[in-house]
């Protein structure tokens, strides 16, 4: 089935901007607004294990995730004799059985010819290795994601547990939350088939021909290490990943693993590789619809994070008779709504996200308390 076009948006200028550091008194603490209002391509989605056509030789087909974000889009590109797959979904039954239609119906007796990766997280290449098995073909990937993905699958509680306790009870958490820790750990590798063994690595600026044409890797960093984008110039077809999406921010957080990053800066940096691309490429991201409106979207995104780190320097200003805020503390000023205990660990991962990135910037510092939590204070209230 071919999808059905809807009407281009004007085009847009893009100009990603920082706002001055503000004085405490001036702090917005109003909820960080995400202004933009996606101009979806298409009318609808495919149904599962269905799908459509949404530029010349490039299919959109829709899998289910069994969390509260209930679907991941992959794609599928026409590649001369065979098919290039972008993304596998999550190893579960039903979502097996959902490529199993489609490769009934779409793949008209051609063979899958290789399998990309963007990243390593488990919806994406969840059934990797079940696919890569299945049709015999290589797996490109990001070294970095590859690596990390073969390493978190090997995680158990033993090995990872001692630094995920260390490093939530640094960021504020409650025991209740300390407590359920070991039911997490080790749980990356139930969501995946075996990531293959050998890995053909794709990095940022490499062209990869598929069906004739030419698609650029754009890295994109913050929300994985080394997230790989697909962009192609004949097309003006943007394969986002989760680097850009049309509705929520893409997940920017600190993780166990690397404790003192700062990937909100890296994430904010690397949206500035996406500035030259046309303001009517068309936008192919890995939840919601495709949509169209590339350059306001990274104004946006941009203008989100701003205001994020407005608001979490207000939460230290806020808590500075406690000696400032923790990770948890801020958590609870940027997130009003209720979170599941699945939610609550992400939640806490950006909020530590922001803090670091405004040590980066020089707006707060950190200190450790007597119990081994770090508190983060105003550097404009302190002057």
């Amino acid at each position: 089935m071919t999808a059905r076009l809807l009407a281009l948006p004007p085009k847009a200028v893009l100009t990603v901007t920082s706002r001055p550091t503000p004085q405490p008194e001036s702090i917005s603490r109003s909820p960080p607004s995400l202004a933009f209002k996606p101009d979806y391509a298409f009318d609808g989605e495919p149904p599962i294990g269905e799908t459509w056509e949404v530029a010349p030789g490039v299919y959109w087909l829709r899998m289910p995730l069994p969390f509260k974000l209930d679907h991941i889009n992959l794609w599928m590109l026409e590649d001369g004799d065979g098919w290039t797959l972008v993304d596998t979904g999550i190893n579960t039954d039903e979502t097996r059985a959902a490529w199993d239609r489609v490769f009934d119906g779409r793949l008209g007796g051609k063979p899958v010819k290789r399998v990309i990766v963007t990243h390593f997280h488990p919806d994406h290449v969840g059934l990797a290795g079940w696919l890569c098995d299945r049709f015999d073909v290589p797996l490109w990937m990001p070294y970095s994601e590859w690596a990390t993905g073969r390493m978190l699958s090997r995680d158990t509680v033993e090995i990872a547990g001692p630094i995920f306790h260390a490093f939530y009870k640094a960021a504020g958490f409650s025991e209740d939350h300390l407590s359920i820790i070991d039911q997490r750990v080790g749980r990356y590798g139930n969501n995946i088939s075996p990531i293959p063994a050998a890995v053909r690595r794709i990095a940022h600026g490499e062209e990869i021909e598929i069906g004739g044409r030419a698609w650029r890797v754009i890295e994109g960093n913050g929300h994985s290490p080394e997230h790989a984008c697909l962009f192609c110039a004949d097309l003006k077809v943007l394969i986002s990943g989760d680097q850009i999406l049309p509705k929520i921010s893409p997940n920017v957080s600190v993780w166990p693993q690397e404790p003192h990053a700062d990937p909100l800066g890296i994430f904010l940096e690397s949206l500035k590789r996406f500035t030259d691309l046309p303001a009517d490429t068309l936008v192919l991201p890995s939840h919601n619809w495709p949509f169209r409106g590339l350059l306001e979207r990274l104004d946006d995104l941009a203008s989100h994070h701003v205001e994020r780190l407005d608001e979490s320097v207000a939460a230290c200003v806020a808590h500075e008779a406690e000696g400032g805020a923790t990770g948890a503390d801020v958590l609870g000023h940027l997130f009003k709504r209720e979170l599941d205990t699945h939610q609550m660990f992400f939640a806490l991962g950006e909020s530590v996200a922001h803090l670091h990135h405004l040590m980066t910037l020089g707006r707060v510092r950190r200190e450790i308390d007597a119990d081994g939590v770090y508190r983060f204070r105003s550097t404009a209230r302190a002057a």
